[in-house]
């Protein structure tokens, strides 16, 4: 039975659905750099090396390749790994982990073997970082067959979604959209979960126009559909969740309804998550479009100091002038 909505964080929502996930399963365990005693650099696993103890929430060393290893080693005895990747742009010390192992053994053993683990990624920009603490590297992972992607954008769903991932079977990559860690909403503490792990969601309805999007990007296609509504323009925003898979009936459904598309994310536009969205909607909705799919992202450099950061990332303006170009075909 539901119990009545509580008002919290994305990052409170978290660390209540892992402490969920701990009290329904002892085989799941936490790793990372400063989880422990300090609770993680943002705070996420404050409080649950108290309650679960030091054998089920554990510091680790600075080395993300020897956390996953060690996690994959977990996943195959039987336990359910959680790994904490401390910022976005640490992964790549584990990523031959990541794509050769955790991956890839499944298939590999033709299904006998299971790699039932999270790994928690902090991801994005907006908080003022140094270099390699503002990346959104999701399309490489989404890219590797074998592993599933997703991404919260609201406390509920934070709360839900790190408890279906640690339930799943399936490794899971979980990027947190870390300057939105604040954002605070109402969730729903029920006994099961409002949508499917892989289930995109119509946050906003309308009728012009589809803005596709995820992760920490929602919060300002929101905004962006609030003025574009102002000037009589009715813009409906889908929120992924999953990047891998890709909800694509949603998608599709929505685009078939408006005609038009433009797909928003913070990372590079050059093969990232957009040109993926784009091929599906010009592959599977073409006749319905009324304009060319149009993309919204960060341009095709590294993440620049945090001074230029507003510069790289989408904003409300560079969205409203796609919706304009979208409407002026």
């Amino acid at each position: 039975m539901a119990s009545a909505p509580q008002k919290m964080t994305i990052a409170k929502a978290l660390n209540a659905g892992m402490r969920a996930a701990m009290e329904a399963d002892p085989k799941v365990v936490l790793l990372g750099e400063d989880i422990g005693k300090l609770g993680g650099v943002f705070r996420i696993t404050e409080g649950l090396q108290k309650d679960f103890g030091e054998d089920r929430v554990l510091d680790t060393p600075l080395a993300e390749s020897g956390i996953m290893g060690t996690a994959v080693g977990l996943a195959l005895r039987g336990y359910r790994p959680v790994v904490e990747i401390q910022f976005d742009g640490f992964v790549y010390p584990a990523f031959d982990q990541i794509i050769s192992q955790v991956a890839k053994m499944h298939y590999r053993s033709q299904g006998h073997l299971k790699l039932p683990m999270v790994i928690r990624i902090p991801y994005g920009g907006g908080i003022g970082a140094v270099e390699h603490h503002s990346e959104s590297n999701e399309a490489y992972f989404a890219h590797t067959a074998g592993l599933r992607v997703v991404t919260s954008s609201t406390p509920e769903d934070a709360y839900w979604m790190i408890q279906q991932a640690i339930a799943s079977d399936d490794p899971v990559v979980f990027y947190e959209p870390k300057r939105r860690y604040h954002e605070r909403g109402e969730v729903e503490l029920g006994d099961s979960a409002p949508l499917a792990l892989n289930d995109a969601v119509v946050r906003a309805e309308g009728s012009d126009l589809t803005l596709v999007t995820y992760g920490p990007m929602v919060k300002t296609a929101l905004i962006a559909a609030q003025a574009a509504e102002a000037e009589g323009t009715s813009v409906e925003v889908v929120d992924l969740r999953s990047l891998s898979p890709l909800d694509r009936p949603t998608i599709l459904d929505s685009v078939v309804k408006t005609g038009r598309a433009i797909v928003v994310h913070e990372a590079q536009t050059f093969l990232g998550m957009g040109a993926e969205v784009a091929a599906l909607i010009q592959q599977e909705a073409f006749y319905h479009l009324e304009a060319p799919v149009l993309r919204v992202g960060g341009y095709n450099i590294p993440y620049p100091p945090s001074r230029h950061e507003e510069v790289f990332l989408p904003d409300i303006d560079r969205i409203l002038d796609a919706v304009d170009r979208s409407l002026a075909y």
